[in-house]
């Protein structure tokens, strides 16, 4: 069964990473297309998911980089704006196990622009799941526009929403101020460990789930690096391991494995509603698939994530 097509709406974020300077008093960077929802829409694209991106492209050298590097992954910008505002900045310091630490440079940039407007205008009647989430829903002026936005879609798609807490950009609270409506709009909420001690500090994960699944969403999955993840269906639980894998860096990995996820989900058919077929057995499943989508991520720089054809050689190597 060919995947329907899976629409993303979010920011794009140039990611700047520290490269080898000519000279010492000089800091070289290497810029690199990122952001949570871009990285999920290239995924998505890349593994051969119909991906539509909504977003506000800025015509400056950033935005034309991203358009450039989602439109070579196939990702369909039929419905992106044309920005007039600059784009965002992120520059990146990685630690020695290859996570980043991120500085924005976010102030009034076009992602956060969004008007009711802009968004009335698309159309989802061809879109199985409407997945969104990092600074789309908390940043103002916009964040209202796209919760709007996502309840008088959740009718008719899949919701899926990812917190991606971002808190030298927005404290916490306001996360956890609208974390229980996001529950009520989503069908899928997955988010990394490191988001459930910011929303929820000291909480077990099995804890938070069940308050989640109580607040509306009926599948819950809590990705944990190398322990892998934690899969919650109404409160029926799976683990499910990481896949080994040498790290570069883990940029773009959490975005990968959400990709991963609703790309397995939707290939099946269990998207496009509330997941009322959707089984235990099939979230575990999918979880795996997810794993190794991230893990190919994790394997190279940068959010990087793989082509179906790298996974399914990958699949060959380790059998043969």
């Amino acid at each position: 069964m060919s995947p329907r097509q899976i629409t993303v709406l979010g920011e794009c974020v140039a990611d700047a990473f520290a490269a080898p300077a000519s000279t010492s008093n000089e800091l070289a960077l290497r810029v690199l297309p990122g952001g949570g929802p871009a990285n999920t829409a290239v995924s998505l694209a890349r593994l051969g998911t119909p991906a539509r991106f909504l977003a506000r492209l800025s015509g400056d050298v950033f935005g034309r980089l991203f358009r450039a590097h989602l439109e070579a992954s196939g990702v369909d910008l039929s419905h992106a704006v044309r920005a007039a505002e600059p784009s965002t900045l992120a520059v990146a310091e990685l630690d020695a196990r290859g996570q980043a630490v991120f500085s924005f440079h976010a102030q009034n940039t076009a992602d956060w622009q969004w008007t009711a407007g802009e968004l009335d205008r698309v159309d989802l009647s061809g879109t199985a799941c409407l997945h969104t989430g990092s600074l789309a829903l908390v940043r103002e002026p916009g964040a209202a526009a796209v919760e709007d936005f996502l309840a008088s879609a959740a009718p008719h798609a899949t919701i899926s929403i990812d917190p991606n807490v971002r808190p030298l950009l927005v404290h916490p609270d306001v996360y956890r101020a609208r974390l229980a409506h996001w529950c009520a709009l989503a069908d899928v909420l997955r988010l990394s460990e490191d988001d459930l001690e910011l929303l929820l500090p000291g909480t077990p994960p099995e804890e938070a789930c069940d308050l989640w699944h109580a607040a509306g969403a009926r599948l819950v999955v809590i990705t944990r690096g190398a322990d892998g993840a934690l899969a919650s269906l109404d409160g029926d639980r799976v683990q499910v391991p990481a896949v080994a894998t040498t790290v570069a860096d883990t940029v773009g990995a959490g975005d990968s494995f959400t990709a991963g996820l609703l790309h397995h989900l939707g290939a099946r058919g269990l998207l496009g509603g509330r997941l009322t077929g959707l089984r235990l057995d099939d979230v575990a499943q999918a979880c795996r698939f997810a794993a190794r989508v991230a893990a190919l991520t994790c394997s190279v720089a940068g959010p990087n994530p793989p082509w179906r054809s790298q996974l399914d050689r990958s699949v060959t190597a380790d059998l043969g």
